[in-house]
């Protein structure tokens, strides 16, 4: 019989869920991080400033608004200790609002929605759905940026009926991304303009007027909290674990950490579901940049530095799952709750 969760395995798994809870889209995940981050004594460095950094201090940077990266400096420069990585990704698979989303049918207001990443479309269906993210508005210093965030359902991608979907047993439940996916909204009489609703309601929570919206970057996300299930609350379901658990992770593991020789890094990227290539994905210049700083700005010091540092790229991985072995490998399995995974592949893609 496997062993039963710890009392710390417990809390620890529960402080996850509440990470998660609090980071509905990549700005809020970054959002959730800083909070952390200056609980513990972590100060904000700006790039645009000029940096003295002592050893032992702590800071963070954002780019973005939705890629953070935090250290601790060392005790020894890095060009002498190096610098001990961990890279992980804010955003996860999901579907984003499209600019000019109102669609209208009748007295039904839906919103049209992109998809982001691959993520399975059929989960979406039937479940308590709401919006989070970053909103652009013009205020009075210029352009603002604020997170919203709607905790309670606002949308549903309601079923068809089996009534009007016999095969959908042996087909699969599928939508087309243009005609069947958009997310109903709801509902409003015939006379009244459909194309504010979303706009009043994000300026309603934001107490602003609705005409100062200049941009949304919206995610759908699913208001269940995330919850510990199993005979023995031994398995976790939520939302986005892929990849806010690698984030927590490598958060945990910055604020656990000792001051060391080594400069400790965090550093989580937006993007990753999408291909990294952005100005604050993992494939843009913002990881180097930041440890070229730190390492000095000399370009001797910054190649001694990264020959003497280690970095772990953390995702999540696919545990073996007994409805559907013949997905995995046979003798590679990954068991749940025995421990992290090691990922490589012969192809040099990835080694996580």
């Amino acid at each position: 019989m496997h062993p039963l969760p710890t009392a710390h395995e417990t809390a620890h798994a529960q402080a996850l869920l509440h990470y998660i809870d609090q980071s509905p889209s990549p700005w809020h995940a970054v959002d959730t991080t800083k909070t952390h981050l200056e609980a513990a004594g972590y100060l904000p460095l700006a790039e645009r400033d000029l940096w003295k950094i002592s050893p032992g201090a702590r800071h963070y940077v954002i780019r973005g608004d939705s890629s953070i990266i935090a250290f601790r400096q060392g005790t020894l420069p890095p060009s002498e200790a190096g610098f001990r990585i961990l890279g992980a990704h804010t955003d996860s698979p999901g579907l984003r609002i499209k600019p000019h989303g109102h669609l209208r049918e009748g007295r039904l207001v839906r919103l049209g929605v992109e998809v982001y990443g691959g993520p399975i479309l059929a989960s979406f269906s039937d479940r308590d759905l709401s919006l989070a993210g970053r909103v652009s508005i013009k205020g009075e210093r210029g352009i603002e940026s604020r997170l919203v965030r709607f905790e309670s359902p606002l949308l549903r991608l309601p079923n068809l009926a089996i009534h009007m979907n016999r095969s959908v047993n042996e087909e699969g439940l599928k939508f087309n991304k243009q005609t069947e996916l958009p997310l109903i909204l709801g509902q409003m009489l015939p006379e009244a303009p459909s194309q504010t609703l979303l706009y009043d309601l994000i300026a309603e929570r934001l107490k602003v007027e609705s005409s100062s919206i200049l941009s949304l970057e919206l995610n759908v996300h699913e208001t269940q909290p995330g919850t510990l299930w199993g005979a023995h609350s031994e398995f976790l379901a939520s939302r986005q674990i892929d990849n806010l658990s690698s984030c927590h992770a490598a958060l945990s593991a910055l604020l656990s950490g000792a001051e060391s020789p080594m400069t400790q890094v965090i550093a989580l990227f937006d993007h990753e579901e999408i291909g990294s290539e952005s100005h604050q994905g993992a494939q843009g210049s913002f990881l180097s940049d930041v440890l070229s700083r730190l390492a000095g700005g000399d370009t001797e010091n910054e190649r001694r530095a990264l020959a003497r540092t280690l970095l772990v790229s953390a995702d999540a991985a696919h545990a073996f799952h007994p409805s559907f072995s013949s997905a995995y490998e046979p003798l590679h399995h990954v068991q749940i709750n025995e421990g992290p995974a090691l990922k490589i592949n012969a192809n040099q893609r990835y080694a996580t």
